[in-house]
């Protein structure tokens, strides 16, 4: 199990450099250091999600008794991607270091000018990302790994399937930070992201539910007071964040296909200052997890 953390632990952060290295010395690329720093992050999210959803596809597919039934890969990933987690909380602090660097990014205040300022920052914007990283690794992989004791293989299976929808999120980042939410890319990549999220996210724990009371034979709402106290305590914890997650990709998406926004800028006039024009028609800063609470942001924004 050790040698699968190891493995783990170099993996995430090997591709994420190595990515952010080809990017930058491929004659045909030439990336800048912040753009290569916020693609790879995006990369690697969407390497793991790919792994996750086909890892959980074959453990879910392979047990017929979805209480009983053991996969072993189901142990081997969740010790894989724990590191994930962990460099993904660097990996979106770096994507926020750098788009704040950008000529006009403004706050409310100032730009934090101070790495640690910067960290600070950074936490205060994305607290909700960044707990949710925390109690995977801190909570949800003790959990899995030690206290269900190889039962329960099927809804971990499940579970892994959520990350579907991550891809999607990943690119319609990319996009909007090539400013590219006019084009038909964006808004299908929207829509498939608003489906997936639902589907994969949003349905995961009433499906479980489900899938539970069919195994019991009891009717699905009798189900939540039958299963430990704990397991609907978990259920909940891990559910509220994804409604308000998706919360924020439905007012986006309400935004994109209607081609309503409140931050448009009304036209300038000659007089005004061709660098003051270019400062105050610069976005604002995206979050380091793309999730938006911001209503005047034009784009679809998320995880």
């Amino acid at each position: 199990m050790l040698t699968v953390l190891a493995a783990g632990s170099v993996f995430f952060p090997g591709l994420f450099l190595l990515s952010k290295q080809c990017l930058k010395s491929f004659p045909a690329l030439r990336w800048s250091e912040r753009d290569a720093v916020i693609v790879s992050a995006r990369l690697v999210s969407s390497v793991q999600a790919v792994m996750a959803s086909s890892a959980g596809y074959i453990i879910a597919s392979s047990c017929e008794d979805i209480i009983e039934d053991q996969h072993w890969l189901t142990s081997t990933y969740i010790m894989f991607a724990v590191p994930y987690f962990v460099y993904d909380i660097y990996a979106m602090f770096m994507c926020y270091w750098y788009k704040i660097q950008v000529k006009g990014h403004e706050e409310a205040t100032a730009v934090p000018r101070s790495m640690s300022s910067a960290l600070t920052s950074y936490l205060r914007r994305e607290f909700l990302m960044v707990l949710h990283h925390v109690v995977m690794v801190t909570v949800c992989f003790p959990v899995s790994v030690f206290w269900r004791q190889g039962r329960g293989d099927y809804f971990q299976g499940v579970m892994f399937m959520a990350e579907v929808s991550t891809p999607s999120v990943c690119l319609g980042k990319i996009l909007i930070q090539y400013k590219q939410q006019h084009t038909l890319l964006h808004k299908v990549n929207g829509a498939l992201m608003l489906i997936t999220f639902f589907i994969c996210r949003v349905l995961l724990f009433p499906y479980l539910y489900y899938v539970y009371g069919r195994y019991a034979s009891i009717p699905f709402y009798m189900v939540p007071l039958s299963v430990p106290w704990h397991c609907n305590l978990g259920a909940a914890l891990l559910m509220a964040p994804q409604l308000y997650w998706f919360s924020l990709i439905c007012r986006g998406a309400l935004r994109l296909f209607t081609g309503t926004s409140r931050s448009r800028i009304p036209p300038r006039t000659s007089a005004a200052p061709k660098e003051q024009q270019k400062m105050d028609d610069t976005a604002l800063p995206q979050p380091a997890n793309g999730y938006s609470t911001r209503p005047t942001e034009p784009e679809l924004t998320t995880h």
